[in-house]
């Protein structure tokens, strides 16, 4: 009897390890079949581009095509929804950006709690706004900018891709921190914000530096600061928002996510993989050329800073009364 019984005690505690060798072993294989990278905005933005970089990186690591798929809609609430409801088996991720952050607030009747139920992989990179003007725009600095905008109350308007993007936020929190009093204007998309501050129906907006770089350079449009903490390599001479603002920081990041109960061993792939990839310099020369500066960190570090700028951004657009399109 007591031999059986040891057998049976043996045979259950065997079959009890079943499903965490299993785990372990499908991690281990991991990737055995391409995957997908949903991105909740449409092809050729900032956001796309930096998914594309980002499989691109990941397929050549892995070995298996980590196909970008675009699922715009919601302020990337599409996007987020469809990777939370897919199976947590690492071939479903998500490109994870500030709007994240935002939308938690901005958004009042979300089926999913971002912070619960994706679990942060790995951040990956930042990007500067830029605050910039129309070149025929009186003012040439920052501190211009502010004596105008405060002889001239309610008469500025401020150009941003929509309500609740990263450069409409931005905007606002400098309008908190300042008390200048500019009318926002909200577009469907940074293309059409950029065309309209060009041609100077609008006076200032705050988008990513990827999306207007080229105009800075050739003189169309004045970039009076970077938002980011340091300048930007990518415009060196252009003084930061804080420099003239004391405790200005806004900034676009990037980085990725799976769905909640994912493997660790999985994640912990990803993460390896991306900080890897991120070590490059041909990597982090194509960063460069964007304006980007590599995050790194683990799923932890990813995790305080996805937490860090909900309570910010929360704040923001509860000051700016800001409402979802």
């Amino acid at each position: 009897m007591k031999l059986q019984r040891r057998r049976f005690l043996r045979l259950s505690a065997g079959a009890a390890a079943l499903p965490l060798v299993s785990r372990m072993a499908r991690a281990q294989a991991y990737p055995a079949r391409p995957a997908r990278l949903l991105v909740g905005f449409a092809a050729g933005g900032p956001t796309d581009l930096a998914a594309r970089l980002m499989a691109q990186w990941l397929s050549e690591r892995l070995g298996q095509q980590f196909a970008v798929e675009n699922r715009p809609g919601a302020g990337s609430n599409i996007a987020t929804e469809a990777v939370v409801r897919a199976p947590p088996d690492g071939y479903t991720l998500l490109l994870v950006g500030a709007s994240a952050a935002i939308n938690a607030t901005l958004y009042r009747n979300l089926s999913f709690n971002f912070i619960r139920d994706i679990a942060p992989v790995a951040s990956v990179f930042r990007v500067p706004l830029v605050m910039e003007v129309n070149a025929s725009f009186p003012a040439g600095t920052v501190p211009d900018f502010l004596a105008y905008a405060r002889a001239n109350p309610g008469r500025l308007n401020m150009a941003s891709g929509g309500n609740g993007t990263p450069a409409h936020v931005a905007g606002e929190l400098f309008k908190m921190m300042t008390g200048i009093d500019m009318i926002h204007v909200p577009y469907r998309g940074d293309s059409a914000a950029v065309t309209d501050l060009l041609g100077g129906q609008v006076q200032v907006m705050f988008p990513a530096l990827s999306a207007s770089i080229a105009y800075i350079k050739a003189g169309k449009l004045r970039a009076l600061a970077v938002t980011t903490a340091t300048r930007s390599a990518a415009l060196p001479e252009v003084p930061t928002l804080c420099d003239f603002v004391p405790g200005y920081e806004a900034s676009g990041w990037y980085g990725l996510g799976v769905p909640r109960n994912t493997p660790t061993a999985i994640v912990e792939k990803l993460n390896a993989e991306t900080n890897a990839a991120l070590a490059e310099p041909e990597h982090k020369a194509r960063l460069a050329e964007i304006g980007g500066t590599p995050i790194a960190g683990s799923p932890a570090d990813f995790s305080r800073l996805i937490a860090e700028e909900t309570e910010k951004w929360g704040k923001v657009v509860k000051f700016s009364g800001a409402k979802a399109d």
